[in-house]
């Protein structure tokens, strides 16, 4: 049984995109921590990444995402793209059960172990098991407000929290200046 990590989500909004996460770390139904930080600022807090899944597999994946956003510093996608290709072809990473979710000024980027790098068309995000709650929420907001993009996953991931039983109201919110 692993320890996993859920929820994050991310929204662009007015100049900025903010990206944020609940604490809790669960094994099978156990909460085993309450106030993990998921979200982690990368090269020298240009990009923001956040994880979902077991968590010892995204802590290596974050390790590996950060030496490729080195190897190809201002350029996201292209940096996602190479963490995708050696997590879908390297027999060992293969195995690991994670996705990470990765912004800066201008890209937001989910990526998987199957090889996706995806990029939404809303601006709007989310992973883990209360992401498809906190996405809801977030694009009634964006639709029915006007919050900003920090208010907006703040609420979003506790209605999520509310909802999932799996994540939870200790939430972290990161935001950048957005060039969109």
């Amino acid at each position: 049984m692993d320890l996993h990590a859920t929820t994050i989500l991310t929204v662009r909004r007015g100049g900025k995109v903010a990206i944020g996460g609940d604490g809790q770390v669960t094994l099978g139904a156990t909460i085993m921590k309450g106030d993990a930080t998921k979200i982690r600022r990368m090269l020298d807090g240009q990009i923001v990444c956040g994880f979902a899944g077991g968590a010892a597999d995204a802590f290596a994946l974050m390790e590996r995402f950060e030496a490729k956003l080195r190897d190809f510093p201002g350029n996201l996608p292209r940096a996602a793209t190479e963490l995708a290709k050696e997590w879908r072809s390297d027999r060992v990473l293969r195995r690991l059960e994670a996705l990470l979710l990765a912004v800066d000024a201008e890209h937001t980027l989910l990526v998987s172990g199957t090889g996706d790098v995806i990029a939404p068309s809303d601006g709007v995000l989310g992973i883990g098991s209360g992401g498809n709650f906190a996405v809801a929420a977030a694009r009634a907001m964006v639709a029915h407000t006007e919050q900003s993009a920090a208010e907006i996953v703040r609420a979003s991931l506790t209605i999520a929290a509310d909802i999932d039983i799996y994540t939870n109201h200790n939430i972290i919110v990161e935001e950048l200046e957005s060039s969109k």
